[in-house]
């Protein structure tokens, strides 16, 4: 009987694959072509959700997700529809705070350059901020479009900037929890929330450094796109936030109304045309696919040794080192490839996965292929490391970069554990076997390896960047100790090349792999993205593209969920009191190890 059950369960989870998988590959192959091109549209953009920065890896989630643009989308769209005459202008709904400065300046950027091609661009909020929390971020990308919209009890909180952090030294202190911990150098501050109590001069330096570089870039913008002078949006950050009526009275907004009534008036202004998402949009007139080709690489998310997967903390994801030494590989080898275009938005990571990656853009080079980096959010410590060897180095004005440094060491948890009544005891062949131990303090001998590793760390981070920019030993350490510098700053200090986004790099590699800098270009990703139809087959046949064997596949996934239906049984039986055991091959036990 048990085994019937198991069949059939088996039966049935391969059946109801089949199905969702099937259904999928279907509306993927027979779906309906869009009806064509309306002669005057206007387009409309949600910029309330996060914007993820590159399309997802699975292919089954880009197809579930197709309206969800990320930030390239969004700029080709834009793009596209700046050259397109039956394309009248753009509304934007803006939501809250939640985008960081780069992808704001890089959208205020495309605006602005879809307005200097004859287009409108109205940004409708129902707030900007609420109940005085910030809404900086979201009013400043605001400033970009040539109308503001706000709902009649909407705010305008241009608050300014503030940076808090939580220390826990006190915290362990308590628990009886020792942080073993060191840096190179003063201004690597990651681990402060753990061996202080409260920022250390270096740190509370770095911070105050990085906010005034933003907020006078957020300062001279602002006063640039509403016509105030630059003294007066100061002096209207202090008295923020505003009601509706004194944003109006302030000039911080154009109209007040709701969503409708801005949408009502774009197309009046458009002399009635009709709207369009921009994702439509974009899905019927494609990116420009025409002219040389550039690789465009991802590196979004923590740098680890491995494979890119998901982050459980970010919705950033992780840059797999063995990923992006294909993808390089790739389009090193592809004789189409013209040059890379490399978006880094990382806040670093594993060093020796960082120095993996960027061996690879060393290779590149060599091999004839300019690698020019285009920096988002952040592309701090390890996410600088993989950049350093580009041609060229392109920043936003608002982007964290640099932090040129490392950090390292263990938490003793030992006092804690006593507390608790939980004694521990080992054995161990090599003297500097507990050097990761949480229960044992370095030895004098395993300190002083731990504090070598940490400065021949430093001492090739710190080789790779005057290697990279071609700097001297000295002027890298005299903008390296740990010290992250917005990307304005970062320019003036020589860590970085240019200042701007896409369209800056972009032209940076135009001229890099000598392509006229009025031609159109096609962006093809590297590594390829998979096709829907062929990641279900091989899903179903746990082969990769290649054709070699993918753990787990369907087969596997399907006996390790049976592996668990019978231990729910077993469990089961056991409360009820039935008598027995339910055994199994030991190769078909769910992996039971922490992720």
């Amino acid at each position: 009987m048990r085994r019937f059950i198991v069949g059939l369960l088996a039966t049935i989870g391969f059946l109801v694959f089949l199905v969702i998988g099937g259904g999928i590959a279907a509306w993927y192959w027979f779906k309906p072509s869009h009806p064509g091109m309306p002669d005057s549209v206007v387009l409309t953009l949600d910029l309330t959700k996060a914007i993820p920065e590159a399309p997802p890896d699975n292919p089954l989630s880009r197809l579930l997700t197709e309206d969800r643009l990320s930030l390239r989308d969004i700029l080709d769209a834009l793009d596209r529809g700046g050259d397109d005459p039956r394309v009248k202008g753009v509304v934007a709904r803006i939501g809250d705070d939640g985008m960081g400065f780069g992808k704001v300046q890089e959208l205020r950027d495309a605006v602005q350059a879809f307005r200097a091609k004859g287009k409108f661009a109205i940004a409708f909020a129902e707030t900007y901020g609420e109940f005085g929390s910030g809404g900086t971020r979201s009013y400043y990308l605001a400033t970009a479009f040539d109308q503001i919209w706000l709902q009649p009890l909407g705010e305008v909180g241009l608050i300014g900037l503030r940076s808090e952090s939580p220390f826990f030294r006190g915290l362990l202190e308590k628990l009886d929890i020792e942080p073993r911990l060191d840096h190179r150098s003063e201004y690597k501050s990651a681990m402060n929330m753990i061996t202080e109590k409260a920022m250390t001069p270096p740190h509370r330096e770095e911070v105050q450094a990085v906010l005034s570089s933003v907020f006078g870039q957020i300062v001279r913008d602002v006063a640039k796109a509403r016509g105030i002078e630059e003294a007066e949006v100061r002096r209207l950050v202090d008295g923020a936030p505003y009601l509706a009526d004194d944003a109006l009275h302030n000039r911080l907004v154009d109209q007040l109304g709701y969503r409708d009534d801005a949408m009502q008036a774009a197309q009046q202004r458009a002399g009635g045309a009709v709207t369009m998402r921009l994702a439509a949009y974009l899905d019927r007139v494609g990116p420009n696919r025409d002219g040389p080709t550039i690789a465009l690489i991802y590196a979004n998310g923590l740098i680890q040794l491995g494979n890119h997967g998901a982050n459980p903390l970010s919705e950033a994801g992780v840059v797999g080192s063995d990923t992006m030494v294909r993808a390089f590989r790739a389009a090193a080898g592809d004789p189409a490839v013209r040059a890379i275009l490399f978006r880094v938005d990382s806040p670093g990571g594993s060093a020796v996965a960082s120095e993996t990656i960027w061996r690879e853009v060393v290779r590149v080079r060599k091999a004839g292929k300019p690698v020019v980096v285009s920096m988002g959010d952040v592309a701090g410590s390890g996410g600088y490391y993989i950049a350093a060897a580009a041609d060229k180095i392109v920043a936003h004005p608002a982007t964290l970069t640099g932090s040129i440094g490392v950090v390292a060491g263990k938490i003793l948890t030992t006092g804690a554990w006593a507390k608790l009544g939980v004694t521990w005891d080992a054995v161990q062949i090599g003297q500097n076997a507990s050097m990761s131990s949480t229960i044992e303090d370095f030895t004098p001998d395993g300190k002083q390896r731990f504090e070598t590793f940490l400065d021949a760390i430093y001492a090739g981070f710190k080789d790779r960047v005057a290697q990279g920019r071609n700097m001297s030993p000295e002027a890298v350490e005299a903008v390296a100790k740990g010290r992250a510098w917005s990307g304005e700053d970062a320019k003036a200090n020589g860590l970085v090349d240019a200042l701007g986004g896409y369209d800056v790099a972009l032209r940076l590699a135009k001229e890099a792999a000598r392509i006229p800098a009025d031609a159109h270009v096609a962006l093809k990703t590297y590594p390829p993205e998979e096709d829907p139809r062929e990641y279900i087959l091989a899903r179903l046949f746990g082969r990769d593209r290649d054709g070699d064997a993918r753990p787990p596949g369907v087969a596997a996934e399907i006996g390790q969920a049976l592996a668990w239906v019978q231990q729910l049984a077993l469990a089961i039986r056991m409360e009820t009191g039935a008598a027995g055991v339910l055994s199994m091959p030991p190769e078909v036990l769910p992996d039971r190890r922490a992720p």
